[in-house]
């Protein structure tokens, strides 16, 4: 039986130290804050909840297996998913609205002819059919197993590009998610569409390799579930789970300094003196500087600037949700370059994408005759963007909100509280620099959108987590939480679930 301290309490972490005390390791728990579950958070206020992370959960098939692997009790068991249907609605600038299916994509096309004439659907439908192709040449190398030492093979763009021949000048094929808007989908808001996917995760279009379409793909193919109680509900479950599983947990801990003795990984070192010997070290956060030993090329290397963060407005409504709201809409911006350009270069945007998040869960409501809504936004990280300026806060909520509006009838009448939370806030609650949210992993552009390897360069230390392989989000934190315990258990020779 091995000691193991666990840095951290996402959901990545968390999982990681469920698999391995469930495999017969001593596992203590370290988290900085007073409570679990990273940037999986909750807010509360007068009976309305919210949730101040992700709001819904895709690839659910992550989280079954880690129930099914660490207990008798099936996911399904501690908690309630419900798949979202429509899955989402889309307003365009140009007053064009069409509502997706969930899980249907022969639905997703007929809706999309519907609304953006014959032919638009089609060519939706071929677009996910390549990036079906690029899903079934990444999924195992991209997801399911640990970063290869040498990752060259993933700088390669899986998505299979149209070649389009043209005229006394060369062919052309896209290799950005802008480009593929452009060349191949042909209409401004099919373009909005996939750009919208794209931004939600935090990735520039204009520079987000082709492979990006594997993120609609992953939607539109295996759904898109509510939590009931929000996603915070599921946090909640994976930290039972820990719990029933002898996990030991220690908030209010922060640790500064991962210690190493004999070439390897030896332990921790808390921020009041204490030490703490271990035989494992699983960093489930992102690397404050300092903490990791260094070795050549290694962290130092691996700075990147820091990536666009989340504008959240925390609605308290008065009046009942009306018959036939849709959990999610996203309303388009009306000029995607501009937010672009403001969001990746530093800047608000003026009128930008707004997702509007309305469920119909009487766990976020103090009664009927209330609803809770959030407003979501990907927005430049705090530091580019000064998100403590208490009047840039007010102005910018005030964009979204009029925005939102277009969404939710008379909403600004409807209005009792408004809570606003910024990258400033996500800094301060997750340490993530910046209130940066990590994406998704991504092969192609030479490997410029894969994290950091779940194995280290340091024996004994591995990583989890949405800043590691592979990547951000609730489903992909999940995934680094069992490469790493297939590592820790099996060792450098896991290759990953068959």
């Amino acid at each position: 039986m091995a000691r193991i301290a666990v840095i951290g309490a996402g959901t990545g972490a968390m999982a990681a130290a469920a698999r391995l005390s469930v495999a017969g390791h001593r596992v203590t728990v370290y988290e900085r804050s007073e409570t679990h579950g990273g940037s999986v958070g909750r807010y509360a206020r007068d009976g309305f909840v919210f949730d101040t992370g992700p709001g819904l959960l895709h690839l659910p098939a992550v989280y079954r297996d880690l129930f099914v692997k660490t207990g008798k009790e099936s996911l399904e068991q501690c908690v309630t998913l419900t798949q979202v249907d429509p899955a989402s609605r889309h307003l365009f600038t140009d007053g064009t609205t069409v509502s997706l299916p969930n899980a249907s994509r022969a639905g997703v096309v007929r809706a999309l002819d519907r609304a953006l004439g014959d032919g638009a659907g089609a060519r939706w439908g071929d677009f996910l059919g390549r990036a079906g192709a690029a899903w079934d040449r990444s999924r195992r190398p991209l997801l399911e197993e640990p970063l290869p030492e040498d990752p060259r093979p993933l700088g390669r763009d899986p998505y299979p590009a149209v070649r389009r021949r043209r005229l006394l000048r060369a062919a052309r094929e896209a290799g950005t998610v802008a480009e593929v808007g452009a060349w191949e989908l042909a209409d401004p808001r099919l373009a909005a569409l996939l750009d919208g996917y794209a931004l939600s995760y935090g990735l520039d279009p204009r520079r987000a390799p082709a492979a990006a379409a594997l993120l609609p793909y992953m939607e539109e193919t295996f759904g898109t579930w509510y939590v009931a109680g929000g996603m915070r509900a599921l946090a909640d479950a994976v930290y039972e789970r820990c719990l029933a599983r002898r996990v030991e947990f220690v908030f209010g801990a922060e640790a500064v300094r991962v210690s190493e003795k004999d070439g390897r990984a030896a332990g921790i070192e808390l921020a009041d003196g204490t030490g703490v010997e271990a035989d494992h070290v699983v960093l489930g956060a992102q690397p404050a500087p300092g903490l990791l030993p260094a070795r050549e090329g290694w962290p130092a290397g691996e700075h990147r600037a820091p990536a666009p963060g989340r504008f959240v407005v925390l609605l308290s409504l008065r009046g009942a949700r009306e018959a036939g709201a849709v959990h999610r809409t996203v309303v388009h911006a009306a000029d995607p370059g501009a937010e672009q350009e403001a969001v990746f270069g530093g800047r608000t945007a003026d009128r930008p994408t707004v997702t509007v998040l309305r469920p119909d869960d009487p766990a976020t409501r103090p009664d009927e005759e209330h609803e809770a809504v959030t407003l979501m936004v990907t927005v430049a990280p705090h530091g580019p963007v000064d998100w403590t300026d208490a009047e840039l806060r007010r102005r910018f909520a005030d964009t979204v909100i009029d925005r939102a509006a277009e969404a939710v009838p008379g909403l600004r009448e409807r209005m009792i509280h408004a809570e606003v939370r910024t990258p400033a806030e996500t800094a301060a609650d997750t340490g993530a620099e910046g209130g940066s949210v990590p994406a998704p992993a991504l092969a192609g552009a030479g490997g410029a959108y894969l994290h950091s390897g779940n194995r280290t360069p340091l024996p004994g230390l591995y990583l989890a987590g949405g800043w590691s392989h592979p990547g951000g989000g609730p489903a992909h934190a999940g995934m680094s939480g069992a490469l790493v315990a297939g590592l820790v258990v099996e060792g450098d020779g896991f290759r990953g679930s068959q």
